[in-house]
């Protein structure tokens, strides 16, 4: 069972547990998937509660992305799934059905098709509002130089919240 919230209600706990990995889960035209992301924001742009992503053009949650136009972001709060947000941040979604292999159960999200995790404390339901290429040439020489020496960039989503709900003991 779920509780609806304000998306700021828990914005703390999801900016702490960022860095350790939540899941970003789309559903495309034929298929779901999860990936681990730890870097993102969430706050308020265009008057709107708005959560940014950042998805790598190479990922195949950039495919799905780009069919669907939503996501959903799991958090967990209390430790758990660890040993599965190490496997979705390592393993694709084109060579593995994640949700399978880590015995994830997906449960359709209330405002968008994407799924949440049900092993998860805290959803964010999201519709993409705007999206951006980074620019390279923009980029400070030390970012670039640590994170994109392969060149391999990521494409910013600016993610209206449109649901945001705990799970409830």
């Amino acid at each position: 069972m779920y509780k609806d919230i304000s998306f700021e209600d828990y914005s703390q706990e999801f900016i702490k547990q960022l860095p350790k990995g939540v899941f970003l889960n789309v559903k495309g035209k034929e298929t779901i998937n999860t990936m681990t992301i730890g870097w993102g924001n969430i706050g308020v742009i265009w008057g709107k509660p708005v959560m940014t992503i950042l998805v790598r053009y190479s990922r195949y949650t950039y495919k799905l992305l780009e069919e669907s136009n939503e996501f959903t972001v799991s958090v967990p709060l209390n430790g758990q799934l660890k040993k599965e947000l190490g496997f979705c941040g390592t393993k694709s979604g084109r060579d593995y059905d994640k949700f399978k292999e880590c015995h994830l159960t997906a449960v359709k999200g209330k405002e968008v098709d994407a799924p949440i995790i049900d092993e998860c404390d805290l959803h964010f339901e999201c519709k993409v509002v705007h999206k951006q290429a980074m620019e390279p040439a923009l980029l400070d020489e030390n970012i670039h130089e640590n994170y994109y020496s392969n060149h391999d960039y990521h494409v910013i989503y600016y993610g209206e919240i449109v649901a945001s709900y705990i799970k409830q003991s």
